[in-house]
C-alpha cells in the first residue's frame, strides 16, 4: 500500500475523550450532575457525622448514635423537600418570594428577643426537645428567591441605578444587619456573596462594585475590630501555633488531623482528633476528619463533588432563557461555593475561622434543609432546560409503557417464540421432509 492510499491513523484516546466530553452537551447533564453530586455529599455527610460524633455522643449522651440519629432525621425531612421542590414550577417560587422574606425577617427579629447564644453567636431559637433552628440559614434561600424575583420583574428598568438598588439593597441590608447583630460573621459573608452574585449576573456595571466592595471591606474590618472573639480568631489564624494552648488550639489540631491522613487516610472511624482534641469535629471542622480518615483521596473527592455542583449550577444559569432562573441558579451556586470555600479554607488554615458549616456534609438541620431545598430548585430549573423536558418525557415512556404497548410487546414476543420453535423443528429434519415430498 502506497503512502498516498494509506488510511489515516486514528488516535483512539482522543476520540474517546471527545466522545465523553460531548456527553456534557446532553439536555439532562445538569440535572444528573446536581442530583448525583448532591446525594453523594449528603450520604458522605451521614457517614462522617456518625464517625466524627461517635465519641462525643457516647461521652455526653450515652450512645454513639445519638448525634447521627438526629442527622438521619434531618436528612429524612430534607429528601422529600428536595424532591417536592424539584417538581415545583418556577412561578410558584416567584409567588413565595415576598411571604418567605417576611417570615425570615420575623424569625430574625425573634432571635434578638428569645434566641440564645452558641459559641458567642446569638442566632438560635430553641424548639421542643433537643432541636434548634437557625433562621439566618433560611435567610440565604429567602434572599436568593426575593432578589431574583425583584430583578427579573424589573428587567426592563434596570438601566437606571434607582431601580437596580431599590428595593433589593435596603432589604438585603436589613437581613444582613439582623444577622450581624447576632454576631454571625460567617453567615453574613455568605449573604453578602449572594447579594453580589445577584447584582453581578444581572449586569451591574463594574464601577458600582468598587464602591460596594470598599464599603463591605470597611464593614467587615469594623466588625472584626469591635469584637474580642473575632480578634482572637484572626490572631489564631495568623499565628496558630504561637497560640497553640489558647485561641490557636482548634486551627492547629485541624492541621494535625489533615497532615496525619496521608494519601489514603488512617481508616474510616479511626480518627484520633475526634477523641476530644478537635472542637466541633462533626460540624464546622468535619473536613479535617474527612482528610484524616479518608486521606487526600477523600478530601479531593469532596472538592470534586462541589466542583461538579458549581459547574452544573452555572450551566443551568447559562442555558436558561428566564432571567429569574438565571439569577436564582447563579446565586445558589455562589452561595454553596463560597460557603464551602470559607469552611475548607478555615480548616486548612488559609482563612480565619468564621464558624460556618460545610454544605450538605456538616451536622445540623438548620443548614442542611435550606441547602437541600436550594438543590431541589436547581433540579427544577434543570428540568426546564432546552430539550430536558422532552428527554424526561421520553425516558418516562421507556420506563413506564402503556397497557396497550405491553399487550403489543407480549403478542410480538409470543409470535417470535412460535416462529423460533417452528424453525427449530424444521431444521431438525430438513432432508427427511424433502425426501418425503419427492
Amino acid at each position: 500500500m502506497s503512502v498516498a492510499t494509506r488510511p489515516p491513523q486514528v488516535e483512539l484516546g482522543r476520540v474517546g475523550l471527545v466522545a465523553r466530553l460531548r456527553t456534557l452537551d446532553r439536555p439532562l447533564t445538569s440535572y444528573y450532575l446536581v442530583l448525583i453530586a448532591g446525594l453523594l455529599l449528603v450520604a458522605l455527610g451521614l457517614v462522617m457525622v456518625f464517625s466524627a460524633s461517635s465519641v462525643e455522643s457516647l461521652r455526653h449522651q450515652g450512645s454513639v448514635f445519638a448525634i447521627a440519629r438526629k442527622q438521619v432525621i434531618w436528612v429524612g425531612l430534607g429528601l422529600p423537600l428536595m424532591w417536592l421542590t424539584s417538581r415545583t414550577p418556577v412561578r410558584i417560587f416567584r409567588r413565595l418570594a415576598f411571604p418567605s422574606l417576611v417570615v425570615v425577617l420575623m424569625l430574625l427579629g425573634a432571635v434578638l428577643v428569645i434566641g440564645h447564644r452558641v459559641n458567642g453567636n446569638r442566632n438560635w431559637i430553641h424548639l421542643a426537645g433537643p432541636f434548634e433552628i437557625q433562621p439566618s440559614e433560611a435567610a440565604k434561600l429567602a434572599l436568593v428567591v426575593f432578589g431574583a424575583h425583584v430583578l427579573a420583574r424589573k428587567q426592563k428598568l434596570l438601566c437606571r441605578a434607582s431601580h437596580l438598588c431599590v428595593p433589593l439593597l435596603p432589604v438585603a441590608a436589613a437581613v444582613i444587619g439582623l444577622v450581624v447583630i447576632g454576631h454571625d460573621l460567617g453567615t453574613s459573608i455568605v449573604l453578602l456573596a449572594i447579594l453580589v452574585a445577584l447584582l453581578f449576573f444581572v449586569g451591574t456595571p463594574m464601577r458600582y462594585f468598587v464602591t460596594l466592595g470598599a464599603g463591605l471591606l470597611s464593614m467587615v474590618l469594623v466588625l472584626i475590630a469591635t469584637d474580642p472573639n473575632r480578634m482572637r480568631r484572626v490572631g489564631s489564624f495568623l499565628h496558630p501555633f504561637a497560640t497553640y494552648q489558647g485561641a490557636g488550639w482548634q486551627g492547629a489540631q485541624s492541621i494535625f488531623g489533615l497532615s496525619s491522613g496521608g494519601l489514603t487516610g488512617v481508616g474510616l472511624g479511626a480518627s484520633r482528633e475526634k477523641w476530644g482534641y478537635l472542637p466541633e469535629a462533626h460540624t464546622d471542622f468535619i473536613y479535617a476528619i474527612i482528610g484524616e480518615e479518608l486521606g487526600m483521596v477523600g478530601a479531593l473527592g469532596v472538592l470534586a463533588l462541589f466542583g461538579a455542583l458549581v459547574y452544573a449550577g452555572f450551566r443551568i444559569a447559562a442555558r436558561s432563557r428566564d432571567l429569574f432562573v438565571t439569577l436564582a441558579a447563579a446565586a445558589i451556586t455562589v452561595w454553596i461555593a463560597v460557603q464551602a470555600l470559607v469552611n475548607i479554607g478555615a480548616v486548612l488554615g488559609v482563612l480565619p475561622i468564621t464558624g460556618i458549616p460545610l454544605p450538605l456534609v456538616s451536622y445540623g438541620g438548620s443548614a442542611l434543609l435550606p441547602t437541600m431545598v436550594a438543590l431541589g430548585m436547581l433540579l427544577s430549573f434543570a428540568r426546564a432546560e432546552p430539550g430536558a423536558a422532552a428527554a424526561l418525557a421520553a425516558r418516562g415512556r421507556r420506563s413506564r409503557p402503556t397497557p396497550l404497548a405491553k399487550l403489543r410487546r407480549t403478542s410480538a414476543e409470543e409470535s417470535a417464540a412460535r416462529r423460533r420453535g417452528r424453525l427449530r423443528r424444521e431444521s431438525r429434519f430438513p432432508r427427511r421432509v424433502g425426501r418425503w415430498r419427492t
